[in-house]
């Protein structure tokens, strides 16, 4: 490696920062509706409050914006991060990549959650996480939606079933590898564990409310006087 393979994986990580924080909800809501989204509802700069205070479709562009973040911080891995297979030529190489590519979605995840752009205050990281996903668990995708979706049809809640999505990704991840016969790796597998812990730590307040029956179920309307 030369000084230039470095210096292209410390820009690919700039790039993946600068792309996580781009402040998608408050953008949106400050250029269309005049709204900062994280002064309503449940202050958060994410889609879901974004949908709360904005309505469906915002909320669903937020929603795909913060996602596709995720997922082209991983997938610029491919650039910024291409020496590895010149230089090693092997599975060894396409799995440092792999490793690069994690890095970045992680980055771009922290970019989210600490925007540069909007005062380091952002949203939770949850959609910025599923596009990380997307670009390194596709195989996993059908079966993540599944319980997503399965939580949220039973409960109406979207934080709890983010939470359950999360404590299911490891499982799936280490279960179906083992099913599937695919190559597991220890970082990737690490990450999941990581993700189980970091979606439940970001929705304690969630948690707590859920506990005591005042989380409000999820709505498809605005409700900016919140």
């Amino acid at each position: 490696m030369t000084i230039i393979d470095y210096t292209m994986l410390v820009i690919g990580g700039i790039f993946a920062y600068l792309i996580g924080s781009i402040p998608s909800s408050v953008w949106i809501g400050r250029s269309f509706y005049g709204i900062d989204v994280r002064e309503k509802g449940s202050k958060n700069a994410g889609a879901t409050n974004t949908i709360r205070t904005l309505g469906l479709l915002p909320g669903l562009f937020v929603l795909g914006i913060d996602a596709f973040k995720g997922w082209f911080a991983v997938y610029i891995g491919n650039f910024f991060g291409r020496f590895y297979t010149d230089l090693w030529g092997s599975v060894s190489g396409a799995e440092y990549l792999t490793y690069y590519k994690l890095i970045l979605g992680i980055i771009a995840v922290i970019g989210h959650a600490l925007p540069i752009y909007v005062g380091f205050k952002g949203g939770k990281g949850v959609a910025t996480m599923l596009g990380v996903v997307i670009g390194l668990f596709d195989h996993l995708l059908p079966l993540i939606l599944a319980i997503f979706v399965v939580t949220f049809v039973l409960s109406k809640y979207i934080s709890l079933a983010s939470i359950v999505t999360s404590i299911a990704f490891p499982i799936l991840y280490s279960t179906c590898g083992r099913l599937l016969n695919y190559n597991m790796y220890v970082p990737l597998l690490i990450f999941t564990i990581l993700v189980a812990i970091f979606i439940p730590y970001t929705h304690r307040k969630n948690i707590k409310r859920l506990i005591n029956h005042t989380e409000p179920k999820f709505r498809f309307k605005k409700t900016v006087d919140e």
